[in-house]
């Protein structure tokens, strides 16, 4: 019998399953659609945000969360875009599949401006979970060995 795998939830020796999982999941969609517009600003990600918890059952346990990485990610976006291009000489940014580019910048975000508040390896381990469940097959290895590039690159591993 076949199963969605976006139904399946990871074991419970999984990385984190709580509220900064689902923090992550909703931080994904509203980069989503906020990288769906020609030339995205800092208003649209606060206008993203607004329509995502105005129309959709978000995490509020992980909503503080959420808003702080999609704000930070709006705000830091051409510098992380950079930093992802240095980590993937073969792999041009605008060529990447959409979800793929916004779970490297997620994380990307969570490596260099997280603080010590989320250790680099679970951004990593979170990152990959994030692009098995939402990307296309094989998505998470190219994930993995881009942010592990950006981690060891900026002295964070």
């Amino acid at each position: 019998m076949a199963t969605d795998r976006r139904s399946a939830r990871p074991p419970a020796s999984a990385p984190e399953s709580g509220p900064r999982r689902q923090a992550r999941e909703a931080a994904l969609q509203v980069l989503y659609a906020v990288d769906c517009l020609p030339a995205p600003s800092t208003d649209d990600g606060e206008h993203a945000l607004t329509a995502y918890w105005n129309n959709l059952e978000g995490p509020a346990a992980g909503r503080g969360y959420g808003d702080s990485i999609v704000r930070g990610v709006v705000a830091a976006r051409a510098a992380i875009d950079d930093v992802i291009r240095a980590a993937s000489p073969n792999w041009r940014l605008e060529r990447m599949a959409r979800v793929d580019r916004n779970v490297l910048r997620l994380a990307a975000w969570e490596i260099l401006h997280g603080g010590a508040e989320v250790p680099v390896q679970v951004s990593i381990d979170e990152a990959v979970e994030l692009a098995r469940e939402f990307g296309a097959e094989g998505a998470y290895a190219f994930v993995n060995g881009i942010l592990d590039r950006i981690a060891k690159s900026n002295g964070k591993l």
